[in-house]
């Protein structure tokens, strides 16, 4: 199974996108989700917005792309993946960053974590159907270790009970399997990309974006066709070449895509923000947005692109 992605990498589609195939997702075990396509012949495709790191709650997001990316997943039926840090969530009373001149004015309340959940559970609200697997970041990990409440827990729970929407919570790490079944009157075809997701780690790595972890990522997840990261608010997509053996013997090669997604957290939109990490550690400009993954039968072979969301 090969992923196709180096032609969708700097083909940024310009025309509409077509919609995608009808899907599910349930769960297999214990942080382990998978996503089924189900098609009728070997056209059409199976569509995933890729995010991480949307910090919505902060006042340097760029909430209006989020939603734009959002509503280009509802009206392509495409499933979602979120990869946690969806909260900024630093402005808590008992924060030592907090500033409470830096939130949001709904946000400026006594019960501030509260607050957080219910505006982005309505922010989320109409595209809830589309919401496959939602991720936990290390901004939710640390809420939960100082203020026992978990934030990813309660905003599914609050987009269940008001939707209906059957979306499952993942942790920092796990496993998506992206399923396409091709069913005809006389014969059933299904192949799996499996795709293993990290919230990420370590620092902004301004000069190697980092890229190095591929590397090591590429040595403890072997089953992965895809290695998807957030976390350091870079981009890239990156492959890495592997030599493999069948159980008969035949040596061949395939290739492990590496996924670095980028934020909607735009530390530079006004080239001066008070109290920016980024800005203050003399980072660069990162960029913001999202990307598309999109999987395809060619012919027998179930493919899978990779395309920037603008």
């Amino acid at each position: 199974m090969l992923g196709d992605l180096w032609e969708g990498w700097f083909r940024m589609s310009s025309k509409e996108a077509e919609k995608s195939l009808p899907w599910v997702v349930e769960e297999l075990g214990r942080n382990v989700h998978q996503i089924t396509f189900t098609s009728k012949s070997r056209e059409g495709s199976g569509w995933i917005l890729l995010r991480s790191d949307a910090h919505h709650d902060n006042p340097s997001s760029d909430n209006k792309l989020e939603e734009k990316h959002l509503q280009q997943a509802l009206e392509r039926g495409a499933a979602v993946i979120d990869n946690g840090d969806a909260f900024c969530a630093m402005q808590g009373r008992w924060d030592k960053r907090s500033d409470k001149s830096a939130l949001k004015p709904e946000h400026q309340v006594d019960d501030y974590l509260d607050a957080l959940v219910s505006t982005y559970a309505d922010f989320l609200e109409p595209y809830a159907s589309q919401l496959a697997v939602w991720g936990t970041g290390n901004h939710e990990t640390g809420i939960l270790k100082h203020h026992e409440t978990n934030l990813t827990t309660r905003l599914v729970e609050r987009l269940r009970t008001k939707t209906g929407a059957k979306i499952y919570e993942g942790s920092y790490t796990g496993w998506v399997f992206i399923k396409v079944e091709r069913k005809s009157k006389n014969s059933r075809t299904n192949k799996v990309i499996r795709l293993w997701r990290t919230h990420g780690y370590g620092g902004a790595a301004p000069v190697t974006k980092g890229t190095i972890q591929t590397a090591r990522r590429a040595v403890y997840t072997p089953d992965a066709n895809i290695v998807l990261s957030g976390h350091t608010h870079q981009e890239f997509y990156l492959p890495v070449q592997r030599m493999r053996v069948s159980p008969k013997g035949r040596v061949y090669q395939d290739t492990q895509w590496h996924i670095q997604i980028p934020s909607y957290k735009d530390s530079f939109k006004d080239g001066y923000s008070y109290g920016e990490w980024a800005i203050e550690k003399g980072m660069p400009p990162a960029p913001t947005g999202a990307a598309w993954l999109r999987v395809h039968w060619d012919i027998d072979e179930l493919k899978f692109d990779i395309e920037t969301a603008k």
